[in-house]
């Protein structure tokens, strides 16, 4: 709490300051006498923020004159100098002073103004700023939008602002005294509406939570095949990482870091599934709930949630048909390619040289024959090449959207493939259905329908083993650059690789392999109604169905690989996969959602209030069966029953939640802000008098440009807003780690083992664990404080919030609780532990134009750290013990290693090295060999020698940053999305690390750089320094101190992205017009173009051996098309 009232404290610190400086910014201490005028001028500006601007032939600006100010106001500054030399000046905004000759013939006739100050539709505009423009003599309007001015210039203007609508200016009429005054919204501005959640929208001026949101044109503004992809480095709180990315692979989202976080979708609670499989150019906008404000939704919402809201036809708009489309081409972006085979015979003769290996592999004539690589036996093969290819991705969506007074409507189809960037590999097709449908009945009643749906469809080789993309990627660097995929060359016969034929990628293709093809379709239909029952009171009723079928059929031939004998010419089989493998796996889900609510919205005099209560109830059945089959052909795909040997059937597995909720809003004159939420939730999963719980939040703003010292301050020409809001609030966790719905329950488990009885095989059955009593969701306490701010008639802005949330009820088991050993349960779990996140984001964005030219910069930070918090009886054998162990009140996943003191340089540094380096006697070092530090100066390096040096190594990272550029001039545009990451660790392990890893090959980056002998068939010649250690085959972390985990090898992975750019051309509308075309736009597209980064691979792939299917490269060529 300290820490809170700390930064607080600093916040109001800041204002203050910043009050006070500005408002002095205007005062002028000058002392000068007998001066030149235009030398006074030029002080002024030196000691001030004004600038003048002038003609050099202002008759008296040589003249001489002085001055004596002490604290004094531009206009008494003014007055004085122009007593003395004869000028005239206005006052402009911005601190800007205009100088000229021409001097009033006659007094200005003044009058006095009287006005009302309204919106669109004649609702009182409270606490706008009426001001005499370049004069300080302004007003602020009343509780029903009225204001009063004397003394004002007759044909001088009135400048009228106000946050979130248009500036307005009013010339001033001689005897016209009274003005109305109609202001129009600017709704890219503050009054920005933002989906707050449960089918609430705010604007973003008065919100008081933590809520982050982003538009259809910033959403649409990527090469990304999903929807998390499209969010990436464009939001602050969002942590991300794609560690992934096959064909049809999403990209990881976390709200700070915090977990999974729950999906809405046009007010469905949804899955990360369907979020990432909707057609983004669908989508309107999406909010961010980061806060308290999240516990709307109970005992889903401990992770934030994600509000996707679609799009929707607008009313009395004519039908607008629109195409977008791109083709495109994509590469991997950053995969280490293998070494070549002169590098890694090469290294393999060294290494045997080293050993002193009596029977080479390899010997010195055919080391020359792999150097000349044309030898029949001796040329090289690159896997790099043969494996990776440039494939193609396109996309194609066309909507139609319009509406009358009475409805509005929205359809649209798309289409995405994306192939596989390894060779004939298949890849992802998805076809997406939306529809948006709205109709007002009668003026009160209003009705309307949403549908999306889509067909999803990933299709490879059928390849052995359970991750059909691990085999060519390891194949990459397993498969040795001496050996080729076919027999002499005969694709008919594939080859012998090495211990692991599986990895030959001469198999790995459909006529070799089989089929993997796994099909998802999908429909989501909402029904929604509204009834006004009065003026102000709204019942609301949503209805939604979701049905999705998965179809997965995999079949995986057997194969056989051949050696070719060159003296009879003919293949020899050695060896291959003689048992196939077929399965299918049929699943459905099945949900439906009701969403009833009561809303009130209310506006007297400055006060405004919403109220909401409602009640929500989701079913959601998953039943699965899945049966595996051995055809006796590979040409057999059906199944026949009797070839199948498995069949297995998991049942609905049904799923429920039902939640009472209510929200309360208040607003006074846009300045005070209150909002209280709260949900009575109870969930399926937990014993029958654990299964409810409440989940209130509360959140408060001040809007201190608002209040009227402030707009009467010089400071309110510089911020054009400054908010303070906080927010604390419960919400709940219920997937908890460690407990399964209906853990509760006694009984028995089936199919579990078995055994023959009286010669009978039975089926066995075990019993279940202690059942489960106490144990409910984990509950999870928000709080967040931030500060919204614009300047410069929000032409900067931004925003910045420190959060911290608190997660108690992680399950655990009391580990003073005994029993015996015999009894064969464990303890059951119950919610004992805890965890923290603490961290801040920020957001800062600069939007202008000059003239034709249109430009925006931001920016956005987030930093998110996990702290272990309480354990239940936590107990330690020693003080070393609860150093290395202890994860009371600490930083949460911690990389301990060996802190790396380089490398030994001679064998006579070896021998005289103080320290037992290896736990051998150092007698198995060698010159490039890794130093470590003796942390407790024991004289041997083992583990009371490792100290924390790292972060998690298969999150999100802990910090992740992002920077966007837009740029627009006339019909061209220009857009750069560039993401970044730190604070998480690569571990490099395998192939990365440890050599001629399972008989393979290794990256070139660590081949070629690597201590050698100048002679690799003489042990005992010079040594050439490298960054890395001899590679010596056989050794690993078993047997050498080199491999042991160190800072050495682990990387603090830091990067930057050009995530996307986007260069596109708008044709001239007149151009246009004969073809009877609204719009079109031609653009060029990329994505990862770049990578900066300390680390040999794409460092948002979190596998030590580095195989993952990294990040592409894309390059598109696109148009999009309104008519």
């Amino acid at each position: 709490m300290s820490n809170i009232k700390h930064l607080f404290s600093r916040i109001l610190y800041i204002i203050i300051f910043l009050s006070s400086s500005l408002s002095v910014m205007g005062q002028i201490t000058l002392t000068m006498k007998d001066k030149p005028l235009k030398k006074v001028i030029k002080q002024i500006e030196k000691v001030s923020e004004y600038r003048f601007f002038y003609n050099e032939e202002l008759a008296n600006l040589n003249k001489a004159v002085s001055l004596e100010a002490q604290n004094s106001s531009i206009e008494k500054v003014l007055k004085e100098l122009s007593s003395q030399a004869p000028f005239s000046y206005l006052i402009k905004p911005n601190f800007q002073i205009v100088l000229s000759d021409e001097l009033p013939s006659q007094q200005t006739k003044l009058q006095s103004i009287t006005g009302r100050v309204v919106d669109t539709v004649d609702n009182p505009i409270i606490g706008a700023n009426v001001l005499v423009k370049g004069t300080t003599n302004g007003a602020i309007t009343d509780i029903d939008g009225n204001f009063s001015l004397e003394k004002v210039p007759v044909q001088s203007q009135l400048q009228v602002s106000y946050i979130g609508y248009e500036t307005k200016e009013l010339a001033v009429v001689s005897g016209k005294t009274n003005v109305k005054i109609i202001m129009a919204e600017n709704t890219k501005l503050l009054n920005e509406v933002v989906v707050t959640g449960f089918g609430l929208a705010q604007k973003k001026a008065t919100l008081t939570g933590a809520i982050a949101s982003i538009g259809a044109d910033d959403i649409s503004r990527s090469s990304a095949v999903n929807t998390s992809g499209a969010l990436v480095g464009k939001v602050a709180g969002l942590n991300y990482r794609s560690t992934d990315s096959r064909p049809g692979n999403a990209t990881t989202l976390q709200i700070r870091n915090m977990g999974t976080p729950l999906f809405v979708i046009d007010g469905v609670q949804s899955d990360e599934g369907q979020f990432n499989n909707i057609d983004f150019n669908d989508i309107e906008s999406i909010s961010i709930l980061k806060d308290a404000s999240a516990s709307i939704y109970g005992v889903r919402a401990a992770n934030g949630v994600i509000v996707v809201t679609t799009k929707k036809g607008k009313k009395n708009s004519k039908s607008t048909v629109t195409l977008n489309t791109y083709y495109g081409w994509q590469h991997v972006s950053r995969l280490p390619e293998p070494a070549d085979a002169v590098t890694y015979v090469e290294n393999y003769i060294q290494s045997e040289t080293i050993q002193g290996k009596t029977s080479r592999l390899y010997n010195k004539e055919d080391l020359e024959k792999w150097r000349q690589g044309t030898e029949k036996g001796y040329v090289p093969f690159n896997w790099y090449d043969y494996i990776w290819v440039t494939s193609p991705q396109y996309y194609v969506n066309a909507n139609v959207s319009g509406g009358s007074d009475k409805i509005n409507y929205y359809f649209s189809v798309g289409h995405m493939n994306q192939e596989s960037a390894i060779r004939n590999y298949g890849g992802m097709k998805r076809y997406n259905v939306q529809m948006n449908v709205e109709a007002q009945v009668t003026d009160k009643f209003k009705i309307g329908m949403n549908m999306n749906g889509r067909i999803k469809q990933l299709k490879n080789p059928g390849v052995p083993g359970t991750d059909d993309y691990s085999n060519p990627t390891a194949a990459t660097y397993r498969n040795l650059p001496t050996v080729r995929p076919f027999a002499n060359d005969n694709p008919n016969y594939p080859a012998s690789v090495g211990s692991d034929n599986g990895l030959n990628f001469g198999l790995l293709n459909f006529e070799k392999s089989g089929t993997f093809e796994d099909t998802w379709r999908m429909a989501q239909l909402n029904l929604n109604a509204e009834y006004e029952i009065i003026k102000g009171l709204k019942a609301k009723a949503l209805f939604g169905y979701y049905f999705a079928s998965e179809l997965l059929n995999n079949q995986e031939y057997t194969y056989r690989v051949y050696r070719y004998d060159e003296a009879t010419d003919e293949y020899v089989d050695v060896g291959g996969r003689a048992s196939a493998w077929r399965e299918r796996t049929n699943a459905y889900v099945e949900e439906l959602t009701s969403n009833i609510q009561l809303a009130y919205e209310k506006a007297f005099g400055a006060h405004s209030i919403n109220a909401v209560v409602g009640f929500e109830a989701i079913k959601r059945d998953t039943p699965k069966s899945w049966l595996h089959a051995v055809p006796a052909s590979n040409s057999l795909h059906l199944i026949y029953y009797d070839t199948i040997d498995k069949y297995e059937d998991t049942g609905n597995n049904t799923e429920a939640r039902l939640g009472w909720l209510g929200r309360f809003n208040y607003n006074y004159a846009n300045k005070y802000l209150i909002d209280f939420s709260a949900r009575y939730d109870g969930s399926w999963k937990f014993p029958p008098n654990h299964r409810w719980g409440f989940f209130p939040s509360a959140s408060l703003g001040w809007r201190i440009s608002e209040e009227n010292f402030w707009k009467e301050s010089r400071i309110a020409s510089i911020f054009s807003d400054l908010k303070i809001r906080g927010s604390y609030g419960l919400v709940g966790d219920d997937n908890v780690d460690g407990y399964s719905a209906f853990d509760y329950m006694t009984g028995y488990d089936y199919k579990q083992g078995g055994g023959v009885i009286d010669g009978s095989y039975i089926i066995g059955t075990t019993p279940r664990n202690l059942p489960v009593t106490t144990l409910s969701w984990a509950k999870a306490k928000i709080l967040d404080i931030g500060l919204d701010v614009a300047f410069l008639n929000n032409r900067l802005s931004g925003s910045v919030d420190f959060f911290r949330r608190i997660k108690t009820g992680i399950p655990a088991s009391r580990d003073d609780v005994l029993l015996p050993e015999e009894v064969g349960f464990e303890r059951p779990k119950e919610n004992l532990n805890s965890n923290v996140h603490t961290g801040y984001d920020l957001l800062a964005r600069w939007s202008d134009k000059v003239n034709d030219f249109h430009y925006s910069i931001s920016a956005n930070f987030t930093y998110s750290r996990f702290y272990n918090w309480e354990q239940y009886n936590p107990k330690f054998s020693n003080s070393w013990d609860e150093y290395r162990n202890s994860t009371w009140h600490r930083f949460g996943n911690v990389n301990w290693a060996y802190e790396a003191d380089g490398q030994f340089q001679s064998w006579e540094e070896i021998a005289s090295w103080p320290i037992d380096n290896d736990q051998k006697g150092n007698t198995t070092l060698r010159p490039g060999d890794i130093k470590y530090v003796d942390q407790n100066g024991d004289g041997i390096i083992n583990d009371m020698d490792k100290r924390p040096i790292g972060y998690k190594e298969d999150s999100t990272p802990v910090l992740n940053f992002g920077f966007n550029l837009a740029f627009a001039w006339k019909g061209f545009d220009l857009a750069l999305d560039f993401s970044g990451a730190g604070m998480s660790t690569w571990n490099p392990t395998l192939i990365q690390k440890i050599p001629f890893n399972n008989n393979g090959n290794n990256p070139a980056y660590y081949m070629e750089d690597t201590w050698r002998l100048a002679d690799i068939f003489d042990a005992n010649s010079d040594l050439i320094p490298g960054k890395y250690p001899t590679l010596l085959i056989g050794n690993n972390a078993n047997n050498h101190s080199n491999y042991w985990e160190s800072s050495f090898w682990k990387y603090n992975v830091r990067y930057l992205k050009l995530r996307n750019l986007e260069f596109g051309y708008t044709f001239p509308k007149e151009w246009l017009q004969k073809c009877r075309i609204n719009s079109l736009r031609l653009y060029l597209a990329g994505q990862n173009l770049f990578t900066l980064t300390n680390v040999p691979i794409d460092p948002e792939v979190s596998a030590g051996n580095g195989t993952a299917y990294p990040s592409m490269r894309i390059i598109n060529l696109g148009l999009t098309l309104k008519f």
